[in-house]
């Protein structure tokens, strides 16, 4: 059945490579046309990508016994394809943007595809103060480049692939912006409505909810300010605060912080119970970007999280691991695990579960005069348990519309760290991706 689907993905690239690339005919003179200047009513575009993986599994790990428990590995292999299309189509004052991907992946387990609208929402602007949006969106908001503490609305990112599209909510949203004169150039205001019902948003939090989001941004004195709330009963209430500034045109810092009054979290206690606790929560990301004279981008972040959990609250969740994992079969072992398992889903599994985090990205342009070559360190280092992950990569775009990305990621951290107790002890991954 695999060589099926291998076969199935092949002639969908081979089809949609056919038709990126068909030949057009034109003229071999030189010409100046003026409408190919002018903003068409259709936009599009989109890659289609091919990704492989190999993973070297850390057996014994707290994350390698819940995934692999009954069937252990040394190693894990991951073939997947994906095709993204955007773009937007204007007609008068109206806009309708869109982002489609659909991928189907091949591993050591089995088969598994998607197909998932990220953006689907429509646009209108009756006057350039004003504009208004309902249906799928996907938000980014904060100045962070890795996390965004004041990311209320937002997916979570992968640190390792922070600007990859993510999928969104449907919304209605209204923009209200005016420029001035003078030291505060710039006011908008951003108020977003978050429905959530049964199959509406449902995995944004508790349903029959609708929730309120508002942004309000300064532009003062070249620096970026936005003040951020949300309120609603689909989650906890929260504010945030982020700025960025360049304090010249090669550096630029920027930061985040946000409070929770009424954090809820899972926590497993100390005698094994399981309990909701609500506190309160601060979080915050101060950051640099600086690119150097000899073409070195340089991202430094440092990242607190007071929703995250202690070094002592993930040693009893990797512990209780070990206990169910201690002995080969029974049903209490089976009841440690599922446990284990479960409140993994609802927190203790998530990416960078931690308080303390730095996060590290330097990218070299066009070494040694190596052209189209970028070659770069990505690492996260957990401050409370000194555990990290460092992936250095190379990417070569030297074929028209093409991008090949070579990535190698080590974890490296003792027993009952983060990165000790991760599935995998490594990674090596090849993505070829296609622009259309």
């Amino acid at each position: 059945m695999s060589r099926t689907y291998y076969n199935g993905i092949l002639l969908c690239f081979l089809a949609g490579f056919m038709l990126a690339t068909s030949p057009c005919s034109a003229q071999d003179e030189f010409t100046f046309d003026l409408e190919e200047f002018e903003k068409k009513n259709l936009e599009w575009g989109g890659y289609a990508e091919f990704k492989w993986e190999h993973m070297d599994i850390n057996q014994g790990s707290a994350f390698s016994l819940l995934n692999f428990m009954d069937e252990p590995r040394s190693t894990f292999d991951r073939y997947k394809g994906t095709l993204q299309i955007d773009g937007s189509y204007s007609y008068g004052k109206t806009t309708f943007n869109w982002i489609l991907q659909a991928s189907g992946q091949q591993d050591d387990i089995g088969w598994y595809d998607t197909a998932d609208v990220f953006e689907a929402y429509a646009s209108l602007r009756p006057s350039p103060l004003l504009t208004a949006s309902i249906g799928k969106k996907s938000y980014k908001w904060g100045k962070g480049y890795a996390w965004n503490p004041v990311g209320f609305l937002n997916r979570l990112k992968d640190p390792n692939n922070p600007e990859e599209a993510l999928e969104g909510y449907i919304t209605a949203e209204l923009d209200l912006i005016k420029s001035f004169s003078g030291s505060l150039q710039t006011v908008a205001l951003t108020v977003v409505a978050l429905p959530v019902w049964d199959d509406v948003n449902d995995d944004f939090g508790e349903v029959n909810n609708v929730n309120l989001a508002a942004k309000l941004y300064f532009l003062y004195k070249d620096t970026d300010i936005d003040l951020i709330m949300y309120t609603g009963n689909s989650r906890s209430r929260r504010y945030g605060l982020d700025f960025s500034k360049n304090l010249a045109t090669n550096f630029e810092i920027h930061g985040e912080l946000s409070y929770t009054p009424d954090q809820r979290s899972i926590l497993l206690d100390s005698d094994g119970t399981v309990s909701l606790q609500e506190d309160s929560a601060l979080s915050g990301l101060i950051g640099i970007r600086y690119l150097s004279e000899n073409d070195i981008t340089s991202i430094i972040e440092y990242y607190h999280n007071d929703a995250g959990y202690t070094e002592t609250e993930m040693d009893r969740f990797y512990q209780l691991i070990e206990d169910g994992g201690g002995q080969l079969s029974g049903p209490v072992i089976d009841t440690l695990l599922d446990k284990a398992r479960e409140i993994s889903l609802k927190g203790y599994g998530r990416p960078q579960p931690g308080r303390n985090y730095i996060y590290g990205r330097f990218t070299k342009k066009e070494p040694f005069d190596f052209l189209y070559l970028t070659p770069g360190l990505t690492t996260i280092f957990n401050l409370d348990d000194e555990s990290y992950s460092i992936s250095p990569e190379v990417v070569y775009t030297g074929f028209t519309n093409w991008e090949l990305r070579m990535r190698f990621t080590s974890l490296q951290g003792p027993s009952f760290t983060e990165y000790g107790e991760k599935m995998n002890s490594n990674k090596l991954e090849f993505r070829v991706r296609y622009f259309f």
